[in-house]
C-alpha cells in the first residue's frame, strides 16, 4: 500500500459516482468502493499492523482518501435525487387550466333527511319504527280506524281506490294501518312511529300534493294520558324547531282518538297548524284485541312536508317535490 495505490482507489471511486445514472446505480457503486470488502475499508483494518511511523504516515493518507470518495458520493447523491424529483414533478405535474368535474355527489332527499332524522329521535326514547304496505286494505285503512262508511275521507275525492273496486284496496290515505298492524301482531306495551309515503286526491300546489310523507307515532300502556301524549309532543317539538317553541292542542275531532286535539306551534313569531293527536279511541283498541279496562294509549301524526316546510320556511311545495338539484344540495347529502 502507497500514496499512488490509495489515489488510484479514490480516482475508481469518483468516476463509478459520476458515471451511475440512477440512485440504484449509485447505491451499487458506493458498496463496491466504500462497503467492507472495498479497498479503502481493508487499507483502513490493515493500518493496525503497521509500525508506528508507517501508521502515521499512510492513515493520513487513508483518512484523506476516505474524505474524498465520502464527499465525491455525496455530490453524486444530490445531484441523481435532484434529478429524480425533477422528473418526477414534470411527469405528475397537474394541469391547472383543466377544467374540473363537477358532478354532484348525490345524496338523501331532504324528507328522506327528516324522516331518518325524526326515526333516530324516537328510537333514542325507546320507540320502535314500522312500516307497512302503500297499497292497503280498505278494512286497515278506514274500518279498522272507527271511520265510518259515510265518512268524506272514503270519497273518490279523497281516497286513490284500486280497480277492481270489489278488491277493497286503496292507497292508503295515512300511516295509520301500520299502527293497526301493529297492534294486531304485538302485545302492550307499544312504543313506536310509522314513517312513510302517503296518498290523497289533492292538486299539486303550493301546500298540497297527491303524494306525501308522514310520520305517525303510536303508544299503547298501562295508565298512558294525554298528559304523557303532551310531554311527548313538546319534546319532539323542542327537537323539530328549537328550544324555544311553544306548542298548544286545540279540540278537534278524529274518529280514530277520542278525545282528539290539533297541534300548533309557536314558530318564527306566529301559530302553525303542525298536525293532529288524541288518546286511541277505545273501539280501535277493542278492535285489535287490547283490553281497555287494562291498557289505553295516545296517538299523533304529522306531514314531513309540513315539518320540513315550517323548520326551514318553505313556501311552495313543488321545490320539495319537482327534484330541482338546486333547492335539495342546501340541505347536503345526508348519508
Amino acid at each position: 500500500m502507497n500514496a499512488q495505490e490509495i489515489q488510484g482507489w479514490v480516482d475508481a471511486a469518483v468516476s463509478a459516482f459520476k458515471g451511475a445514472s440512477t440512485l440504484d446505480e449509485l447505491k451499487s457503486a458506493r458498496l463496491s468502493h466504500t462497503g467492507d470488502k472495498s479497498p479503502i475499508s481493508g487499507a483502513s483494518r490493515s493500518l493496525g499492523s503497521l509500525s508506528p511511523e508507517e501508521k502515521i504516515l499512510l492513515g493520513k493518507l487513508v483518512g484523506e482518501a476516505k474524505a474524498s470518495i465520502a464527499n465525491s458520493l455525496e455530490t453524486a447523491t444530490r445531484r441523481l435525487e435532484d434529478e429524480r424529483d425533477k422528473k418526477m414533478l414534470a411527469e405528475e405535474i397537474v394541469d391547472i387550466t383543466l377544467p374540473v368535474r363537477r358532478n354532484h355527489r348525490g345524496g338523501l332527499h331532504p324528507i328522506s333527511i327528516i324522516k331518518n332524522d325524526i326515526s333516530d329521535f324516537f328510537i333514542e326514547q325507546g320507540y320502535f319504527v314500522e312500516e307497512g304496505p302503500e297499497l292497503e286494505s280498505g278494512w286497515l285503512n278506514f274500518d279498522a280506524l272507527n271511520i265510518p262508511a259515510d265518512h268524506p275521507a272514503r270519497t273518490m275525492q279523497d281516497t286513490f281506490f284500486i280497480e277492481p273496486l270489489e278488491s277493497g284496496m286503496v292507497l292508503r290515505t295515512h300511516t295509520s294501518p301500520v299502527q293497526i298492524r301493529t297492534m294486531l301482531t304485538k302485545q302492550p306495551p307499544i312504543y313506536v312511529i310509522c314513517p312513510g309515503r302517503t296518498f290523497r286526491a289533492d292538486e299539486l300546489d303550493a301546500t298540497h300534493s297527491p303524494v306525501f310523507h308522514q310520520v305517525e307515532g303510536l303508544v299503547v300502556d298501562r295508565g298512558i294520558t294525554m298528559a304523557h301524549l303532551k310531554g311527548t309532543l313538546d319534546n319532539f317539538a323542542r327537537y323539530m324547531f328549537g328550544p324555544d317553541v311553544t306548542t298548544r292542542l286545540r279540540p278537534s275531532f278524529f274518529p280514530f282518538t277520542e278525545p282528539s286535539a290539533e297541534v300548533d306551534v309557536f314558530f318564527n313569531g306566529r301559530w302553525i297548524e303542525w298536525g293532529g293527536c288524541g288518546m286511541v279511541n277505545p273501539r280501535v283498541l277493542q278492535t285489535c284485541g287490547i283490553d281497555t279496562d287494562e291498557f289505553s294509549g295516545f296517538a299523533f301524526g304529522m306531514g314531513l312536508e309540513r315539518t320540513l316546510m315550517v323548520r326551514h320556511g318553505i313556501t311552495d311545495m313543488h321545490d320539495i317535490v319537482e327534484g330541482d338539484l338546486r333547492f335539495t344540495r342546501q340541505f347536503g347529502v345526508g348519508l
